[in-house]
């Protein structure tokens, strides 16, 4: 049998540790009590490896270009504090892999990769914390020296003496980091390291992962995020941006985010960096964003809501969503809103909107936001609203006009936010979200991008035929090309019921190539007619 080629190994470990994360996300999530117990770790890390996949698979298929691309695609889609490391750490891999003449032939490069990357996660972060990732990553590079410097020094024997590491080092958190022992689990990065390093192992051997950690001393794991954390004292808000700004300013920005705040990580190289702090003054760290250099995808977190365990209340708030299709019904549903289904040539009543309020909130006193996510939904949507008021009730109307507005407003939405400022937000979100489609023509118009004959590709641009051709790929290329002219930082592509295979991935290829400093998310829609809604953030 041939050898898999070296790119091919780091392909193959990327969609392997993208679906072990998948896999253990929620556990990883309940472990996550450190550095604040707002359980995403496990979901942070399961998005910046989809991005480093995603632009790993587009990479000229050498080891040094590959995985550089999956470095910087980890980068630009890192999230959170633990995402942020390993995005470090997965730089610090690509630096060593990318040197002259080096190749996965033995364990020597692997083991070289992982004290790269232990070195530059640990530089990464302001305040290094034992018991933590850093911690986990330590232990596995020394072991993979360790034996890269034996006989036995093959790659996968160095795989899996950093990964046997990574476990034991994983057990031993608790007892280097009281919030852990006191919770009764394992660091939530370090864990998901752990997963990583295992899936690497599987790639290499076929042998089956490590078994996680089921249980710490006493204490049986994962727990609740919030078990035995006790109150938020820290700081309130997580800012997140990345940063186009030369090398020599970043020490200075580290000073300036480190006496406003903590949990402060700066992962990046050259001119293109990943900033994360938590603290009171949003603003402040936002404005050191600027100092440095062009910060974008600008993020910030309100953090105590999230360290609360969910509480029961009898006034509650109600979101309504309006749905074209079931796959969109399952992503509003899931973001936490009342979905009323829009079925083609059916727009629904006022009485249709009442009664959804009436499913999310029996008691009938909680506020009401309603999404019509379509442009002739909105008046009756306000009829809604304007009878509720009459009863008493807060209630406003977000001019959603496109599903993808409704999803970006949705995504913004805290229950526990005061309600006015809960609606100026999801307003904010759905009025800075363009909108595009691609359908096809069913007989012949006139249109604004002139005349189509039946079964021509027409591409919409916030509610105008803008684009007619053959293809639905190049017509939804161009849409998004325009819709990306006036800028943008996240591209969403929904698939309906009429998408071909491969156009979605076809979609996020061409922004890759485009617009690298743009992200790309694919969501099932089922939504009739419309082959793809799209969306530019």
């Amino acid at each position: 049998m041939p050898p898999v080629p070296d790119a091919e190994i780091v392909l193959r470990w990327c969609r392997a540790g993208l679906d072990a994360l998948a896999a253990a996300r929620e556990e990883i999530d309940a472990l996550n009590v450190y550095p604040v117990p707002d359980g995403d770790t496990g979901t942070n890390l399961y998005l910046t490896m989809e991005a480093a996949l995603q632009h790993a698979e587009d990479a000229e298929p050498t080891l040094a270009a590959t995985a550089e691309a999956a470095a910087r695609g980890a980068l630009m889609g890192a999230r959170g504090n633990s995402g942020i490391i390993v995005a470090q750490m997965l730089r610090g891999v690509a630096d060593v892999l990318g040197r002259e003449g080096t190749t996965l032939a033995d364990g020597r490069a692997l083991a070289d990769g992982l004290a790269e990357a232990a070195t530059a996660a640990r530089d990464a972060v302001a305040d290094p914390v034992e018991g933590t990732i850093l911690s986990v990553a330590r232990a596995a590079a020394d072991a993979a020296r360790r034996r890269a410097s034996t006989d036995d020094r093959t790659l996968p024997a160095v795989a899996l003496a950093a990964a046997a590491a990574a476990h034991e080092a994983l057990d031993r958190t608790p007892a280097q980091l009281d919030v852990l022992r006191r919770a009764g689990v394992v660091d939530a990065g370090g864990r998901g390291l752990t997963v990583l390093l295992d899936a690497f192992d599987t790639v290499l051997t076929g042998r089956r992962p490590l078994p996680g950690p089921r249980t710490v001393g006493t204490h049986t794991v994962p727990a609740p995020a919030y078990t035995g954390c006790g109150p938020q004292t820290g700081p309130a808000y997580e800012v997140m941006y990345l940063l186009d700004a030369p090398h020599e300013r970043i020490d200075p920005l580290k000073r300036t985010l480190a006496g406003i705040g903590d949990s402060l990580v700066v992962s990046g190289a050259g001119e293109e960096w990943n900033v994360h702090v938590h603290t009171d003054d949003a603003g402040a760290a936002i404005e050191a964003g600027i100092a440095a250099g062009r910060p974008h995808r600008i993020s910030v977190t309100y953090l105590p809501v999230q360290h609360q365990a969910p509480k029961a209340t009898a006034h509650q708030r109600v979101v309504v969503a309006f749905a074209a299709g079931d796959g969109l019904a399952e992503l509003f549903a899931e973001a936490g809103a009342v979905v009323v289904a829009t079925a083609t040539g059916h727009r629904p009543s006022t009485g249709e909107m009442l009664a959804a309020v009436d499913r999310g909130d029996d008691t009938r006193t909680g506020d009401v936001v309603i999404l019509p996510n379509e442009r002739d939904a909105v008046p009756v949507a306000e009829a809604a609203a304007a009878e509720l008021r009459t009863h008493g009730r807060r209630a406003a109307v977000i001019p959603t006009v496109a599903q993808v507005q409704g999803l970006a407003a949705l995504a913004v939405h805290e229950p526990h936010r005061a309600f006015d400022a809960d609606v100026v937000a999801m307003t904010a979100a759905a009025g800075q979200t363009r909108h595009g489609a691609v359908t096809v023509a069913a007989r012949e118009a006139v249109t604004m991008a002139g005349v189509c004959r039946p079964g021509d590709v027409l591409g919409v641009v916030d509610g105008d035929f803008a684009v007619i051709g053959a293809d639905l790929l190049e017509v939804a290329t161009e849409v998004v090309a325009r819709m990306l002219a006036a800028g943008g930082e996240l591209v969403t592509v929904v698939t309906g019921d009429a998408a071909t295979e491969g156009l979605a991935d076809g979609v996020a290829r061409a922004v890759r190539r485009g617009h690298p400093e743009a992200d790309t998310v694919v969501y099932r829609g089922g939504q009739p007619r419309y082959p793809l809604l799209l969306g530019v953030e």
